[in-house]
Order: C-alpha cells, then sequence, then structure tokens
C-alpha cells in the first residue's frame, strides 16, 4: 500500500491578520517530494489551518501520486499541529463557528472524491516546523513588498 505525509500549517499575524500557508507533502519514506507556501489574505489562524488543509488536498487531487493510488490502497496521514482542526475533521468536535463550517464543508466536498484512507493525525508544532517555516516566509515575503 502506497502512502503519502501531508504536513499543513495555517497562521495569522493577529488574530484575523495576515495570514498563510504551509503545505509539505513526503513519500513513505518522509522525503519531502513538493511543497507549498501561499499568503491567504486576511484570516484568523483558525481559517489558516483549514485553508492549508483545503489546499493541500487540491494539490494532492491533482498529483500523480492520487491518480496512482485513488482505489488502490492509497493511505494519506494529514499531520496538523491544530489539535482543533484535527478533532473537527475528524468529527470528533462540532464545528460551530459558520465561517468554519464553509471551510469544513469544502473539506468534505474535496474527499468525497477520495478512495484513500485518509487519517487526520495532531502532531507537536516541533514535528510540522518545515510547514510552520513556509507560513513565515510567505507572511515575511509579504510584510517586505508593502514596506
Amino acid at each position: 500500500m502506497s502512502k503519502i505525509y501531508i504536513n499543513t500549517d495555517g497562521g495569522s499575524r493577529g488574530n484575523p491578520g495576515p495570514a498563510a500557508i504551509g503545505i509539505v507533502f513526503l513519500d513513505s519514506d518522509e522525503n519531502v517530494i513538493h511543497d507549498h507556501k501561499e499568503y491567504i489574505g486576511e484570516k484568523t489562524n483558525n481559517e489558516a489551518e483549514y485553508v492549508a488543509l483545503i489546499r493541500a488536498f487540491e494539490i494532492l487531487t491533482k498529483s500523480k501520486w492520487f491518480l496512482t493510488n485513488n482505489g488502490n490502497g492509497g493511505e494519506v496521514i494529514c499531520r496538523l499541529d491544530s489539535q482543533l482542526v484535527v478533532e473537527q475533521v475528524s468529527g470528533n468536535y462540532k464545528v460551530k463557528q459558520d465561517h468554519l463550517k464553509e471551510l469544513f464543508a469544502q473539506i468534505a466536498e474535496l474527499s468525497k472524491n477520495f478512495k484513500l484512507n485518509v487519517k487526520f493525525v495532531h502532531v507537536p508544532r516541533e514535528q510540522n516546523k518545515l510547514a510552520d517555516r513556509l507560513v513565515n516566509e510567505a507572511l515575511d515575503e509579504v510584510a517586505k513588498s508593502t514596506k
């Protein structure tokens, strides 16, 4: 069975404030195979965490790995340092805020065509350094360009 890890992070400077996402795709041996960073405008930290997961799924569905493994026993392990988002997308916590319900619905819509085993795992921030670094790089780039 083929496995892929996706580490995502989202953050804002201010809450809400300028926000960005960082995504790292790793193969089954945990080698980085793709990364993505993006400024996403004014958002809260939780919104940014959700947007990171949405964008990761969008990128995943366009990948060769997805086309090869969707329906063939592929496993996706999504690792986030936001315990709230992990618990919500896993179905353990209710999504109460309307703006997060919309993002939650986007994740459900994107993943409904997945014929993959998808797991959401909470990891400590120290184990999500690459994605966190991408968030900060995107925010720093925007801050420099607006000076």
